[in-house]
């Protein structure tokens, strides 16, 4: 036999004739469509040298604590290190390479063990594999059939998390792409229990309704109140209450809503209680820390980020309920007849594609499974337990210097905190020291960005001025990283 265009074929007189009448280019619209468009020699080298590029420069230098943070640009420095523009010809794999490398070495490296500006940081080397799959793959988990093992580990996953959560007896849930799509799901399920008729009829079928949530609860629930028809000014006061949003874990404080009680009235009143647990949830990995969401049993629907304190690579939240009476997917069903055919030679409940608003839907549960599965639940207890142990430590040492004063005392790992630099120290206290301490935060974030030497949030609350809000996560942050900060954030702020 010989190969010829990747045909084996026999050493007989008439190869020629055979292989001219198998393998001939046929044309369709000027394509030949006989044979593939792409080079798989020139795939795979690619890869190769991509994934090469990804290992040194956005994984090794981006956890390397000598590296800086970020190369900060403004945006029109950016255009013009950047070549932006798209051509009409595709360019070489070289350029296409230094494209990747641009693109990392001018993103901010939130993996770096002095990034402190997000509720997300560090990096897990086994969700990080699972997000490299789940994107070479490229499926979708609305039906078994093109999904059945990412279908299976979500569903696993699932099971897990609602018994860490307390409901002996089950319930359900979805994961989806971010905390604000799982509380607007919270919104909708809620109502629809409240008033199952607004799904075919609409707003017309139900009455003025509210949401009752906090001044600290997530701007994802009055986006929700919008996108669903209920109105923002219809989130705090209101007609006929038919939702309570409680939250674990705040934004800006780290603080926890009292779910136990607040589980009491909700019960007296019938009212839906959905728990925004997106940033706090992770305390039920900790027997030490998991009574800061007492109560969370009772409650009728959870939304949990596993891509914040845990580190799963974005995104990984999931949405839980208790129901058991497919609540869920009666609410958001529409029953498309090319995907969920109830005929199909399988068992169908694994097509969980209509309990969602989505179609397509990436397999993201697969990121936290094959973590947990290479770390078992011990190990990301240590997580949750070490990132809360050093945020303590870092309120320790803000109370032993002068020019730094807490703003309270930590209740998780958010900590917020003023710089009072030396010119402010002896202002007493009163709306002129208040005024000038506004100014302060935002001058040492921009010094420490264009430094490139860490990134920390600030924001102002309430009635008080600016100050900082450190998020302490990854693993890789010693207390030599949290003393930098402190020393870094006096050498750049000591002089206004």
């Amino acid at each position: 036999e010989i190969q010829l265009c990747g045909c084996m074929l026999p050493l007989t007189g008439d190869v020629d004739l055979k292989h001219q009448a198998k393998c001939s280019p046929t044309f369709m619209d000027n394509f030949a469509v006989n044979s593939p468009t792409g080079e798989m020699n020139a795939t795979e080298s690619f890869i190769h040298h991509a994934m090469e590029i990804i290992l040194e420069d956005a994984v090794k230098k981006a956890t390397d604590v000598r590296e800086k943070v970020c190369e900060w640009r403004s945006p029109e420095q950016l255009k013009e290190l950047l070549d932006l523009e798209l051509r009409d010809k595709g360019e070489s794999e070289s350029r296409v390479l230094q494209y990747c490398r641009d693109a990392i070495k001018y993103s901010v490296k939130t993996t770096h063990p002095r990034f402190f500006n997000q509720l997300y940081a560090g990096m897990d080397p086994y969700s990080m594999v699972g997000s490299f799959i789940t994107e070479a793959i490229t499926t979708s988990l609305y039906t078994y059939e093109v999904a059945p093992v990412f279908t299976l580990m979500e569903d696993t996953l699932l099971r897990k998390m609602i018994e860490m959560i307390g409901w002996d007896e089950g319930g359900d849930g979805i994961f989806n792409p971010g905390g604000s799509m799982s509380n607007m799901y919270a919104v909708n399920l809620a109502r629809y229990r409240y008033c199952p008729d607004i799904k075919e009829v609409g707003l017309f079928a139900a009455k003025r309704l509210v949401i009752l949530t906090s001044q600290e609860g997530h701007y994802s629930i009055s986006k929700g109140a919008a996108l669903l028809g209920i109105g923002t000014k219809n989130v705090y006061i209101g007609a006929v209450p038919f939702m309570v949003n409680a939250t674990a874990g705040t934004t800006v404080l780290g603080a926890f809503d009292p779910i136990e009680e607040i589980a009491d009235i909700c019960e007296k009143y019938n009212l839906w209680l959905h728990v925004d647990a997106c940033w706090g949830g992770a305390a039920l990995m900790s027997k030490k820390h998991k009574h800061l969401l007492k109560g969370i049993h009772r409650v009728n629907s959870v939304a949990w980020n596993l891509h914040k304190m845990l580190m799963v690579p974005l995104q990984c939240s999931a949405f839980l309920v208790r129901d058991k009476t497919s609540l869920l997917q009666h609410c958001h069903s529409a029953r498309a007849t090319y995907l969920f055919q109830q005929d199909k030679f399988y068992d169908v409940s694994y097509d969980t594609g209509d309990k969602s608003v989505q179609c397509g839907r990436k397999p993201d549960a697969f990121k936290f499974w094959l973590m947990w599965k290479a770390l078992g639940t011990t190990q990301l207890e240590q997580i949750v337990d070490r990132a809360i142990a050093m945020a303590r430590y870092l309120a320790q040492e803000i109370k032993k210097r002068e020019e730094f004063q807490l703003v309270i005392e930590p209740e998780y790992s958010n900590v917020c905190f003023w710089y009072i630099p030396p010119s402010l120290r002896s202002v007493p206290h009163g709306p002129e020291r208040w005024k000038k301490l506004h100014t302060v935060a935002p001058v040492v974030k921009e010094r420490m960005m264009k430094k490139g030497s860490m990134m920390i949030g600030y924001q102002a609350h309430g009635d008080k001025p600016n100050f900082f809000r450190m998020v302490v996560i990854s693993p890789q942050v010693s207390r030599e990283d949290l003393n930098f900060v402190l020393d870094e954030i006096h050498n750049l702020g000591q002089d206004l």
